[in-house]
């Protein structure tokens, strides 16, 4: 028989009986000193886990939340500057509107001042001419009569001679 041959598979009672002592002994010493502080570390670092995948999740939900608010802030700032791009462009069209309808009243102002200062030189010159017509006139008819007409009465009757003459033709040519 080989079994009985070899002592290290020969059983021996004593030495089975220390080893079972040694065994327990041993668990017993582990179990007081080794396996509690280990499963305590075990137990904590469990804890500690947990408690950073609850913080995780909560960053992560906060973070959502933010992520949202700041797409809703987004929307809103682009509405908003929608609103201030349409109102300054309605703004800019009316101050564009306005400019045209002051400076359109502005040349017609102008062109009628213009026009009333042309009829007022036209009225001038008309009145010039006459004026100078009176004097050709008087000065002519003192040659031809042969003397001088400085009377009162021969000027009037000159100045109504003049004033009876048609000087539209004048004025259309002007």
């Amino acid at each position: 028989m080989l079994l009985g041959a070899n002592p290290l598979i020969s059983v021996t009672p004593g030495l089975m009986i220390w080893t079972i002592v040694c065994f327990l002994i041993t668990l017993f010493v582990l179990k007081k000193w080794a396996f509690g502080p280990i499963q305590k570390m075990i137990d904590e670092r469990r804890e500690q886990i947990r408690r950073s995948i609850e913080a995780a999740d909560a960053a992560r939900d906060e973070s959502r939340k933010l992520l949202e608010e700041h797409r809703q802030l987004i929307a809103q700032a682009r509405g908003e500057a929608e609103a201030i791009l349409t109102e300054a462009r309605r703004t800019r069209e009316s101050m564009e509107q306005r400019m045209r309808e002051e400076t359109e009243a502005e040349r017609q102002r102008r062109l009628e001042e213009t026009r009333k200062e042309i009829a007022a030189e036209t009225a001038r010159a008309l009145e010039q001419i006459r004026a100078e017509v009176a004097e050709l006139t008087l000065e002519a008819a003192s040659r031809v009569v042969g003397r001088s007409l400085s009377a009162d009465q021969d000027r009037e009757l000159i100045a109504e001679a003049v004033g009876a003459l048609d000087f539209s033709r004048l004025e259309e040519t002007v």
